[in-house]
């Protein structure tokens, strides 16, 4: 079970600020958050890495690299943040769900309803295991 206490296996962020990381990854697809554009070598790296995950169905790497507006370097509220997740996962389900997601992601390029579904569910399911969930 997830707390505040929870002891992470790698990177830096506390159990607060994981969940608030995963909240703004997910408010991508709902167009509240808003990525820069980057250069063609990392949209390739993209591309070829969303490919490379659902073919061999393998997870996101420690300590990738993110963009500068998802990463929680601050200090963040427990409570606050499970329930912004999880409102968020319910919005996130019914953009899904009414077919309202993006046709495009800066990194990954070209994004299908599945598409996003398996890349958020990869992003969530890293982010638990980080914290032994």
């Amino acid at each position: 079970m997830l707390t505040e206490k929870s002891d992470r296996r790698w990177g830096k962020m506390s159990a607060s600020q994981m969940l608030r990381h995963c909240d703004l990854v997910l408010q991508v697809p709902l167009k509240k958050v808003h990525l820069p554009g980057i250069n063609i070598l990392f949209r390739t790296i993209g591309a070829v890495t969303k490919v490379e995950m659902q073919i061999f169905n393998n997870g996101i790497p420690r300590n990738m690299p993110t963009f500068q507006k998802l990463i929680v370097n601050f200090e963040c509220d427990f409570d606050g943040s499970k329930t912004n997740l999880l409102n968020t996962l319910k919005d996130f389900r019914t953009a899904s769900e009414n077919k309202e997601l993006p046709d495009h992601h800066r990194l990954f390029g070209t994004m299908t309803k599945k598409d996003w579904g398996f890349l958020e569910y990869k992003h969530l399911d890293h982010h638990l295991k980080q914290f032994k969930v």
